[in-house]
């Protein structure tokens, strides 16, 4: 069992790892080196079920991933108590493709329907789902000020933004509650981000921690999976890194890289 981390000044408690759903939604347009078969509601409910017993509370989802937030309605009925659900707006996937929209309007119609397809009153975390434009969405849409509304209205725990730039991350690490950063061995340069939440308090969630599989290593004898786990969660400030599978043997696999990833951590400190 790994215990669970401080999301920033929520008063949430994450787990190390959380667990990424695009693929029990969507496996149209993704950047995974192999082709793969989404998952029936039988083998996705063993996956969360694996999830759950190996300790893990963190579950993301986005609309943008096909119907990932329909199924897990349905699959996590009953259980709403034993997860923190983090869901995003912005982003749209229709026929194949994405969309953004981040004006007000657009960003309550999507809440809204979140809470609908996901069968809760609330959602524990909203981030915005950038399309790279970060410093753009930010000023021009005045996204923050969207989200702080609709969290007083009790729709979202916390929110904040998922990001692309370095420059974007550091300023919405100014309103944000919590960030999600993408941080691996092959790819840093959102360090100082990591760095500003953290001295600010500010949680923070790594995305593409594998490199969506396309992780290497220097050295053949290398595990380019431990390696990345081990950089990721010994980075002061991280509190999960979230991971998609639909292998319940690879997520196990993760789960006991991650445990020894914190061993690591604490050994050092």
């Amino acid at each position: 069992m790994m215990t669970n981390n401080p999301l920033g000044k929520t008063g949430m408690l994450v787990s190390p790892l959380g667990l990424g759903t695009v693929k029990l939604g969507r496996n149209q347009d993704v950047k995974y080196p192999n082709a793969f078969t989404i998952p029936d509601d039988r083998q996705a409910s063993a996956l969360i079920a694996c999830a759950r017993e190996a300790g893990i509370n963190l579950i993301d989802t986005a609309p943008a991933y096909g119907n990932s937030e329909e199924r897990l309605g349905k699959l996590l009925a009953g259980q709403r108590q034993n997860w923190i659900i983090c869901s995003k707006a912005g982003e749209e996937f229709h026929n194949g493709r994405s969309a953004f929209n981040f004006t007000p309007e657009h960003l309550r119609y999507s809440i809204a329907r979140s809470l609908q397809r996901l069968n809760t009153d609330y959602l524990d975390l909203l981030l915005i789902h950038s399309d790279g434009n970060d410093t753009d969405i930010i000023h021009r849409y005045e996204v923050f000020n969207t989200l702080a509304t609709l969290k007083q209205a009790g729709w979202i725990r916390a929110f904040g933004f998922s990001g692309k730039t370095c420059e974007g991350g550091l300023l919405a690490s100014r309103y944000a509650d919590v960030l999600m950063v993408t941080f691996n061995t092959g790819y840093q340069d959102e360090r100082p981000v990591i760095e500003a939440c953290h001295q600010n308090g500010v949680g923070v969630l790594i995305k593409k921690a594998l490199a969506s599989g396309h992780l290497t290593s220097a050295q053949p004898h290398d595990d380019p999976v431990q390696q990345s786990m081990n950089l990721v969660l010994g980075q002061a400030g991280v509190s999960s890194a979230i991971i998609g599978t639909i292998n319940p043997a690879h997520l196990l696999d993760n789960v006991r890289n991650a445990s020894a990833a914190l061993h690591l951590k604490q050994a050092r400190n």
